[in-house]
Order: structure tokens, then C-alpha cells, then sequence
């Protein structure tokens, strides 16, 4: 299915490794140029000669801490011509409303939350300009199903998850889609790490991390590429009628039924 991407351009947060990776590799596969950050730029540029080794786009690396508004400003202006966003920066630490100190909420919320809000209000000002652009927010499924022990990342994706859909109910009258998506648990580089260290510690062998995930839906927790590619059809003009909507990647975790 050819999703018409070629040529256009795409700006994604976090795109050094994990699920931002993904998306830019998928992308690039579809003929976008990209922009890259992260806060990393030996990361950065090892993903951008990755990305040009396999495909014939322009990458270009930005090296910013996107938890800092004016790194947000300033991006969005210097990206401000882009087709695409996909905010994806951020992590959420676990801990419970006692254990979680506030400097580190805050300061996760700095990126997660209002770094996808800063930088979306510089770059949705000049798509609505345009009449024309398309806004993926990825999130996280613990706002459909927040819990005690994840209070923070619970709180955050759910008001990404509100941002999304007010924006992307208005969004229409000016040419522009926003969409939100939330991924399930993903075998990222980092994930797959947490998992071997996990079964290292608790079945002796870090080989048998593919045990602790058996519950997941499947047996198994997504790809990257699973997730990757539903981005870039979204971004696509095959998806041209969806905005102000969540849409799960997560093999129908978010509808199950706890167990009694």
C-alpha cells in the first residue's frame, strides 16, 4: 500500500532509539525527510547514518532537551515547515503518590507533558498557516487503565490522551489532524534490557526474559515495527478522516478484564 509520503517532511521527538526509531525508520521507508531529536547526539547521528544507509531521505539531527521550553520554541520554529510531528520523548518513572518525590515528577513531566505541548503549539500555529498537517502524539496506555503504582505516567497519559482529542476535535477546521496512540508494552532496546535484567534476577538466566512477558496479549509484547508502522499510516492521507481520537496498539490490553 503506497501511503504517499514521499517527499514530505516529518519531525519526531525522541527518535534516537526505541519506538522514535522505529517511526523515523518506517517514515524514511516511505519517502519522508526527517527530523530527528533527542538529547543525545552521538545517538542521534548514529541513528541518522543508519536511516541514510538504507534510504534516499535528508535526516537532520537536533540535540535538544525538549524539557526545557525554549528548546521547544526554538525547534518548533526552526522545524516550523514540517508535514509531520510525531511527539514521542519522555519517560515516566514508576512509584506511588508517597515514593515519587516531586522534583522527579516534575521534571518528567517537563518532557512528557508539556514538552509535547510546547513544541505542538509552535508547530500546529503554522500547520493551521498551511491548512494542512498531521500531529501523532504517542502516549501510553495507562490512561485508559491508571494505577497507584504507575500515578504519575497515569495522570500524564491521560491528559496527553484530553490534549489529543480537544485538539484534534478542532483541528479539522484548519486543514489539520491530531491523533493519539498508545502502545502497550514494546520490545524496545531498553525494554528488552529491563526484561533480561528482571529474569536475571528473578529465574537466574537472562535468556528467559520471553517468560515474564507470556502474559502480555499474543504471549509477547509488541514490536517496534508493529508500532512504527500504524504511525506511519496515520501520518498517511490513507487515514485522512481520523483525528481527536486514541488509537491502542496493545493486542486489546486496555479492554481486558482483570482476572478475579
Amino acid at each position: 500500500m503506497d501511503f504517499n509520503l514521499t517527499g514530505r517532511t516529518a519531525l519526531i521527538t525522541g527518535s534516537s532509539r526505541g519506538i522514535g526509531f522505529g517511526v523515523a525508520r518506517s517514515l524514511a521507508a516511505e519517502g519522508c525527510h526527517l527530523h530527528l531529536t533527542s538529547r543525545n547526539a552521538a545517538d542521534l547521528e548514529s541513528a541518522r547514518s543508519k536511516l541514510l544507509a538504507a534510504h534516499k531521505v535528508n535526516v537532520a539531527c537536533h540535540a535538544l532537551d525538549l524539557g526545557k521550553s525554549e528548546n521547544a520554541k526554538k525547534l518548533g520554529q526552526t522545524c516550523r515547515d514540517v508535514d509531520i510531528l510525531v511527539n514521542n520523548a519522555g519517560a515516566i518513572p514508576q512509584g506511588t503518590l508517597t515514593s515519587l518525590d516531586e522534583k522527579l515528577w516534575r521534571e518528567s513531566w517537563e518532557l512528557k507533558v508539556f514538552g509535547y505541548i510546547d513544541l505542538t503549539r509552535e508547530i500546529y500555529a503554522a500547520m493551521c498557516e498551511r491548512k494542512h498537517g498531521v500531529i501523532v502524539n504517542i502516549i501510553g496506555g495507562a490512561g485508559e487503565r491508571p494505577t497507584a503504582g504507575y500515578i504519575a505516567g497515569s495522570m500524564a497519559n491521560a491528559g496527553l490522551m484530553a490534549f489529543s482529542r480537544a485538539l484534534g476535535a478542532e483541528s479539522p477546521n484548519h486543514g489539520v489532524r491530531v491523533i493519539g496512540l498508545n502502545p502497550t508494552a514494546t520490545a524496545t532496546d531498553r525494554g528488552v534490557m529491563r526484561w533480561r535484567n528482571q529474569a536475571q534476577k528473578d529465574l537466574g538466566d537472562a535468556e528467559r526474559w520471553r517468560e515474564l512477558t507470556k502474559g502480555f496479549p499474543f504471549g509477547r509484547p509488541a514490536s517496534v515495527e508493529e508500532v512504527a508502522d500504524v504511525v506511519a499510516f496515520l501520518c498517511s492521507d490513507r487515514a485522512s478522516y481520523m483525528s481527536g481520537t486514541i488509537i491502542a496498539v496493545d493486542g486489546g490490553a486496555a479492554a481486558r478484564v482483570a482476572r478475579g
